[in-house]
């Protein structure tokens, strides 16, 4: 009995496809097979809609009219720059102050090379340039100075380029002593006589020197130098030199420079540079030292500072002569500066061996005729 039930149903599955299969339709309709048509299935094309117009792209805003750049304002023309009056007035050039002269080569002469003032400095007002102009390429930074050789000796018929020693010189200090001088000179084919005076001392580590030359009716002149005492001699701090008001040099060995109130730039110096009244004392102190060093047409060569610049000067050695001096007859051992340029100032010292070397007699003569003579009238302590 299942087994036909199962067959009947297979049966009845079979018919059922197969009218699903012959066009039976696949739901009852009320109007019959064909529908009110007549048709089965009915299927139409629904067209699809047609495609919206692109919309139009949205109008691009106009582009900004560039702004026009301000104009540059002119530049102002730079104020005239007041000159600025120096700190103290230049010495007075030679031939014009009857003092001048005899204060102990106090300042250059006509063809000695002087430092070149500092330039001014551009007004602190000054507008910056505008942002689209290149900025200027900042200066340079100046060359440091040449670092000061120092001493030179040379023996007669050496070289310059090789001096007798690298080592210092021994030196011998000059006790203290009061030199008085006689002047007499000629400036612009006026004479004119004079007195001056050079007072040295020291406390063994310590020194000052002033030289003061004074004239009636004229006025004086005053040199100053203060400094240490070293197994090198003469270690100048300050120089100063005055006649209406001072110009001065400070000495800083420390940083190896001197620096001067008259607004020059500062010079390279080492141990052993003097300013134009100790080199006297150290030219003394050298010879005292080793007379025998020092002979006939030996050159001394060192550093010599005034209010101004530096500059190295080279001294040689003459000779020994009797002078006839208002102190009385004196033999000195003669020294010569040797000028480097045909106008330079001629300088003749001569140094005392009774006064441990120290000057008795200088006389500073130019090229034009002027001259300054100071001869020893005496001496004692200070």
């Amino acid at each position: 009995m299942p087994r036909r039930a199962l067959l009947l149903l297979t049966a009845l599955v079979l018919a059922l496809h197969w009218l699903a299969l012959g066009g039976l339709p696949l739901h009852w309709s009320p109007f019959g097979a064909n529908g009110p048509d007549g048709a089965v299935f009915s299927t139409r094309s629904i067209a699809p809609p047609p495609p919206a117009p692109p919309a139009a792209p949205a109008p691009r805003p106009p582009a900004p009219k560039p702004r026009p750049k301000p104009p540059k304002p002119p530049k102002p023309a730079p104020a005239p720059v007041a000159k600025e009056a120096p700190a103290s007035p230049a010495p007075a050039e030679p031939g014009t102050d009857p003092l001048a002269e005899p204060a102990a080569i106090a300042e250059a002469a006509p063809g000695e090379e002087e430092a070149p003032a500092a330039p001014a400095q551009p007004p602190a007002s000054e507008p910056a340039p505008a942002a689209s102009e290149p900025a200027a390429p900042a200066p340079a930074a100046p060359a440091s100075a040449p670092e000061d050789p120092g001493v030179d000796i040379v023996p007669p018929g050496g070289s310059a380029d090789r001096p007798v020693s690298t080592a210092p010189p021994p030196v011998r200090i000059p006790p203290p002593t009061r030199l008085a001088f006689d002047v007499s000179g000629q400036v612009k084919r006026f004479h004119y006589s004079a007195r001056a005076e050079l007072v040295w001392k020291h406390d063994g580590s310590r020194y000052e020197a002033r030289q003061e030359v004074s004239a009636f009716l004229i006025g004086s002149r005053s040199q100053t130098s203060v400094g240490q005492l070293t197994g090198r001699g003469l270690l100048p701090a300050r120089f100063g030199d005055k006649a209406r008001s001072e110009q001065a040099a400070q000495f800083d060995f420390a940083q190896g420079r001197v620096t001067f109130s008259a607004n020059t730039p500062p010079a390279a110096v080492a141990p052993g540079a003097q300013d134009r009244l100790s080199v006297f004392i150290q030219l003394a102190a050298l010879l005292a030292a080793d007379p025998g060093r020092y002979p006939d047409g030996t050159e001394i060569t060192l550093t010599t500072v005034s209010a101004r610049a530096a500059d190295r000067w080279t001294f040689r050695v003459e000779g020994t002569e009797t002078l006839d001096l208002p102190a009385g007859a004196t033999p000195a051992l003669k020294l010569q500066r040797l000028p480097r340029h045909d106008a330079d100032q001629k300088a003749e010292l001569w140094l005392a061996p009774s006064l441990q070397y120290l000057p008795v007699r200088i006389r500073l003569s130019q090229a034009n005729g002027d001259f300054a003579d100071l001869r020893l009238s005496g001496s004692g302590p200070p």
